[in-house]
């Protein structure tokens, strides 16, 4: 029970019960007070040069954390972060968004006050469209209760809420009793129970089953629950992109990224031969599914995520994700092992001879692969930085984030921050095309500040590479202005530029940044500019026609 505590003081508590201990943003009039409280408080608040930014390190921190947030002021901070938010909510990031605004005692006679967008609550209402719960805390008497709600939503649900805090109501004491919450989602016992028992007799009649394993086993920590499952029916697992990492890579049931016509041939014919695939925590998106061009049968699949559950053509109702994968996991299951095509497993290239030949993604890609390990988060900005980086072999419980269904430019460097905040000790990659980095770069000027030492590597082939490969033509709207990216530690006032157009200087330069622990380093590589990986080359056959 909790009593004579003001309302800020309360959501601080709240969100570090939850686990919480950073948070992201830019201050502003209308959260000042609340600012100065969370300053006060043991969570670490991380000021970031822009609000976008903020809510793209806030997300990239909850999908590390568990839970992440970003506090900005009204409007011309809130309605700055629509885009990263919105990309949180597709992807199910669980952040908390903590705004301020003008206070209720302002309000009266409706006065033109500065932030404001058509009346007080534009913002919230906008808001309601990019969040699974929203409340204002403008009642002292249920304050508490819809913090309560709007924390439990997130955190339930993976997906962002909204929590505005008007600015003459962060130090109020609600004269009232409040209980925490203890209520658990669970599900229905009987349709647990006979929701298992049909997946089971599915899986043991089943002669060429699969996994198909994705994002949601990142964001409800599935992942033992996963691995138990796969190992004890030794049914092979792939992946969906948003997915990758959900398994260690080298796991001889591994066979790699499903990706429909976009990804190897192989994976693509192994999946879609099988007749069982369990789609666990896998979004049935346009780029997951390649474009359109995955070839799965409904009838022969068993679909499970946080918002359904359909065996074959059968829905349950009441059954969670988390209690669904749980059980199945603990069953003995009899079903005879499938054995994998010669060559379809995930693999490493060797990196062979190093020469003064141009350096190309690919080569990239085998020159970095060595490097990784259980400590290492891979960071992939869209366009062929993700393209190239999914292959790339992630070990153990390393990371790979990136906005692979909402596909939004300018994630990496700011999620790189933000991964960086959640996990201090790891060693970060971050992969990003220069278009992409010339939208959020100058995130950079955080990460030195606060002492912090990833690899960026910038992708320099002249521009929007992925446009180019999807409509074809000499446009010259997919250029961008050239920037000396090698120069920007000078400019920031730390860490150490590359500048490098081979694959011997990549090697120098990779190697070196890989050892220095001290700051942030940047390789700028040149690329040529037809330079593109074979997922790339295989998305713009597919969607060229389209665009």
């Amino acid at each position: 029970m909790v009593s004579g505590v003001s309302i800020g003081q309360y959501l601080i508590r709240r969100l570090q019960e939850y686990g919480l201990q950073d948070i992201f943003g830019i201050p502003g009039d209308y959260i000042l007070s609340f600012y100065s409280m969370l300053e006060k408080s043991p969570i670490n608040v991380v000021g970031c040069t822009r609000e976008d930014c903020a809510g793209f390190a806030a997300d990239a921190y909850a999908r590390v954390n568990g839970l992440g947030a970003v506090c900005v002021t009204y409007c011309v901070g809130g309605l700055s972060i629509c885009n990263s938010m919105a990309g949180a909510y597709a992807e199910k990031s669980p952040v908390v968004i903590l705004t301020g605004s003008p206070g209720l005692r302002e309000r009266t006679n409706n006065p033109l006050l500065h932030h404001m967008v058509r009346d007080f609550s534009t913002q919230k209402d906008v808001f309601e469209k990019l969040c699974i719960a929203g409340a204002e805390l403008s009642d002292p008497i249920n304050a508490f209760r819809e913090i309560d709600r709007v924390l439990d939503a997130v955190v339930r649900f993976k997906r962002p809420g909204y929590i505005e805090i008007p600015r003459d109501m962060v130090n109020v004491v609600p004269h009232i009793s409040h209980v925490f919450p203890t209520e658990v989602s669970s599900s229905d016992p009987q349709v647990l129970a006979e929701a298992v028992t049909e997946a089971r007799h599915l899986i043991e009649k089943a002669e060429k089953p699969v996994i198909i394993a994705g994002v949601e086993m990142h964001r409800f920590h599935l992942q033992d629950e996963l691995l138990a499952l796969a190992e004890q029916t030794q049914i092979p697992v792939a992946a969906t992109m948003l997915g990758k990492s959900v398994l260690r890579e080298t796991h001889p049931l591994y066979v790699g990224l499903y990706e429909g016509a976009l990804g190897r041939e192989e994976v693509t014919q192994f999946v879609e031969e099988s007749d069982l695939v369990l789609l666990l925590g896998t979004f049935m998106t346009d780029i997951n599914l390649g474009v359109f061009t995955a070839n799965l049968d409904p009838g022969k699949c068993i679909y499970a995520t946080s918002e359904q559950l359909r065996l074959k053509h059968h829905h349950y109702h009441g059954v969670t994700l988390p209690d669904f994968v749980r059980e199945l996991s603990q069953q003995k299951i009899a079903s005879p092992p499938r054995p994998l095509p010669e060559g379809i497993r995930m693999g490493m290239p060797p990196v062979g001879e190093i020469t003064d030949q141009p350096i190309t993604t690919q080569r990239m890609m085998q020159m970095i692969n060595p490097l990784l390990d259980d400590e290492t988060i891979v960071v992939a900005d869209i366009g062929d930085s993700l393209f190239a980086a999914t292959e790339l072999v992630t070990r153990g419980r390393s990371e790979f984030l990136s906005p692979a269904y909402y596909t939004s430019m300018g994630f990496a460097v700011p999620a790189t921050l933000g991964a960086q905040t959640a996990r201090r000790d790891a060693r970060i990659l971050a992969v990003i095309g220069d278009g992409a980095f010339q939208m959020t770069g100058m995130e950079l000027s955080t990460i030195i500040r606060h002492g912090y030492d990833p690899v960026i590597i910038v992708l320099d082939n002249h521009g929007y590479g992925t446009e180019r490969w999807l409509h074809a033509g000499d446009w010259k709207y997919n250029e961008i202005h050239p920037w000396a990216y090698s120069k920007l530690p000078e400019i920031l006032r730390g860490g150490t530029g590359y500048e490098v157009s081979t694959e011997k200087e990549f090697y120098a330069a990779l190697h070196k940044a890989w050892d220095d622990r001290e700051a942030m380093s940047i390789i700028h590589v040149h690329l040529p500019e037809n330079d593109a990986s074979p997922t790339l080359h295989r998305l713009g056959q597919r969607l060229g026609a389209r665009v």
